[in-house]
């Protein structure tokens, strides 16, 4: 019997696993490993943050997806690979063998440590929900009156978002607590590569919520000499074990792959989404880890010996929907934008039918283009 093995519970392989559940391949024994069984769809983390959603409401439980595909689902984290071998080592010091290797573990972020200052990395996403939640019980939070300074660190369209939720959050907890707050981002522009309607309705966000915006301007540790809270968004980074994991690898780390989503030195090694990298490279977003799944799925089938491959073919523009924590939200397509409330509303039924077309029990939306997030 061959064995397929996930690693990562990333959008792709929720869709890996919904097509099995209909459509198992023959003598394969499928496997996936995950450091948690809900695994949260990052298009609604700056809604939790902001308390618009609980955190289930925004997760994908894969324990119960891997069990309605026959999966064995297993919770720990990926620390080696040698695919020579075709083998991976787990962070509980297990070893699992594999006949082919899918990869759709994101990226993560290597934030500063700063004495006497709350930190708090958005990636991984499953770390930020302990370290958000823990830092929002303390006393220093919770209770007292005196003036909060917030940081974020990064002006794309998650370090805008999140900030902006963040300040909504801690501002409903305590509505006379004065809370200054600033952005800062090496890049001339906020969202580079967004239309620029789109980025100039980040800056009247902002200043609406009253946050001072730096542009073109590097972090340095006395940034923190004035900043209770450090928010970190500074650009996705590949995980330490990818450096020396024996594929072939970009510069910054992340597995390079073929148009069919194939490892270039190994190819019965799959990668996808923030974790890969393109021959051109793609910007480090969810959208494309969505559009990716069907074709991970297909290939990974032809892998297996079941049907033929196809090639990945990017979107050349995606619609991006991005939170302002006023109940509005920013449409971005290419060079056209707009703003409102009903932009929030369109991005709330999308990113509710994302979640609830891999929750297993639910039934299917009755629009199915409104619940890919990158038909967006």
């Amino acid at each position: 019997m061959k064995r397929l093995l996930l690693i990562g519970a990333g959008h792709a392989h929720a869709q890996i696993l919904k097509d099995w559940i209909s459509a198992p391949v023959p003598d394969t024994e499928l496997v996936i490993v995950s450091p948690s069984a809900l695994s949260p769809y990052s298009g609604m983390v700056p809604g939790w943050l902001a308390g618009t959603y609980r955190y289930d409401e925004i997760c994908i439980p894969f324990d119960a997806l891997a069990a309605a595909a026959g999966a064995r689902f297993i919770v720990d984290e990926l620390t080696g690979l040698d695919p020579d071998c075709r083998s991976v080592q787990l962070a509980s010091g297990a070893t699992l063998d594999f006949d082919v290797l899918s990869l759709n573990v994101g990226s993560t972020l290597h934030a500063p440590q700063v004495d006497g200052v709350r930190v708090l990395s958005l990636r991984p996403l499953g770390k930020l929900r302990e370290a958000w939640e823990a830092w929002l019980a303390e006393p220093t939070t919770a209770t007292s009156s005196r003036p909060l300074a917030v940081t974020m660190v990064g002006g794309g369209a998650a370090g805008v978002e999140a900030l902006l939720a963040a300040l909504v959050r801690l501002r409903a907890r305590q509505p006379a607590r004065p809370i200054r707050a600033r952005l800062i981002t090496e890049s001339a522009n906020l969202l580079t590569g967004a239309a620029p309607a789109a980025a100039r309705s980040a800056h009247a966000a902002l200043a609406a919520a009253g946050v001072s915006v730096r542009l073109g301007t590097a972090y340095r540790d006395t940034v923190a000499d004035s900043t209770d809270v450090l928010l970190w968004a500074a650009g996705a980074q590949a995980h330490a074990w990818q450096r020396d994991c024996g594929l072939a690898v970009s510069t910054g780390g992340f597995i390079r792959v073929d148009e069919r989503l194939r490892s270039l030195s190994h190819p019965q090694v799959h990668a996808v989404g923030d974790c890969a990298e393109w021959t051109d490279p793609l910007p480090k977003a969810g959208v494309y880890a969505v559009r990716m799944g069907p074709v991970l799925s297909r290939n990974l089938r032809a892998a297996l010996g079941a049907g033929e491959p196809t090639a990945y073919v990017p979107q050349r523009r995606v619609l991006s929907l991005l939170a302002t924590g006023d109940g509005s939200a920013i449409a971005s397509w290419g060079c056209w934008s707009m703003q409102g409330r009903w932009v929030w509303r369109l991005k709330d039924r999308i990113d509710r039918a994302f979640v609830r077309r891999y929750t297993v029990g639910t039934a299917a939306p009755d629009h199915p283009a409104d619940a890919d997030p990158e038909a967006r």
